[in-house]
């Protein structure tokens, strides 16, 4: 697996497929190969990029603490070296902040922006605020997380299985839970807040939501809707990862969106802007 040294050390990453770039990052304490699905259902000329955080995957530990303004840099060093031209930059969870965090900082490098179910549009709350200082302590990572897999994947496939049993398995190693700890710390930092730059994006954006997700409500997902301009919400009958219960229809939402960001639709569609209309909702069934 190829992989690519930054200021915060090396990444690992692998490519399918040739033709305009969709760079997937995943949820913390979850690596690359959560998007499989996914990825066997992007049409051709599209290539997508997987990323494994720093100590997730193939990733080594880190050379800093694994911050979501860290693990942005590391993705627009990325960027930069693999797809200068732009992608259309997909991320879960931790990785939805960092995609549009970036999409914000460097919008030359984001050409359409799909956010998972992605924090950074949430309301602090004291019960948010003392479960985030657990998540900073290793102890309590590991001993939580085959419950806590379970209560926010709410696993039905056989990919959510999988997911969940890797990401287990990554927060029983010291890199892992490591980073995880330092993510989670993150979180309850001023900086993790979205709210008042998310009307600075401009790439076309697509929030894909579970609904039934306990970390990231769907009013979550309808404040980032609501902030971010032209925008489209689509929920899905899932838990935090959507895409590894229905890899189908975020397939499809990304396509389409994919196609957009890289002016490959007809004429027609292109002149029509409803797809990403502020208000837009769109129910999924799986």
């Amino acid at each position: 697996m190829p992989t690519l040294s930054t200021s915060a050390g090396t990444v690992a990453y692998d490519s399918h497929g040739s033709g305009d770039p969709i760079v997937l990052l995943p949820s913390g304490g979850h690596d690359l190969h959560d998007y499989d699905e996914l990825r066997t259902l992007l049409p051709a000329g599209f290539r997508s990029v997987g990323v494994d955080w720093p100590g997730h995957g193939r990733s080594p530990a880190g050379t800093a603490p694994s911050t979501e303004v860290r693990l942005t840099q590391i993705v627009e060093e990325l960027l930069e070296a693999l797809t200068p031209d732009g992608a259309v930059l997909v991320g879960n969870s931790v990785g939805g902040n960092v995609a549009a965090r970036l999409a914000i900082r460097r919008p030359d490098l984001v050409r359409g922006l799909m956010i998972i179910d992605g924090g950074g549009f949430e309301a602090s709350t004291l019960a948010s605020r003392v479960f985030c200082a657990l998540m900073n302590r290793p102890w309590f990572v590991r001993l939580i997380y085959p419950l806590f897999s379970r209560a926010y994947m709410r696993p039905r496939t056989t990919a959510d299985h999988r997911a969940r049993a890797s990401a287990i398995a990554i927060t029983r190693t010291t890199p892992g839970v490591s980073a995880v700890t330092e993510i989670w710390h993150s979180f309850g930092l001023p900086e993790h807040d979205l709210r008042a730059r998310a009307g600075r994006i401009t790439a076309p954006t697509v929030l894909v939501w579970g609904r039934h997700d306990p970390v990231l409500s769907v009013r979550a997902a309808e404040t980032a809707r609501d902030l971010i301009p032209g925008s489209k919400l689509v929920v899905i009958e899932s838990g935090h990862l959507p895409y590894t219960t229905n890899p189908a229809a975020v397939a499809a939402e990304l396509t389409d969106l994919a196609n957009v960001a890289f002016d490959l639709r007809t004429n027609d569609a292109r002149t029509n802007d409803a797809p990403y209309r502020p208000s837009a909702t769109k129910e999924q069934q799986p």
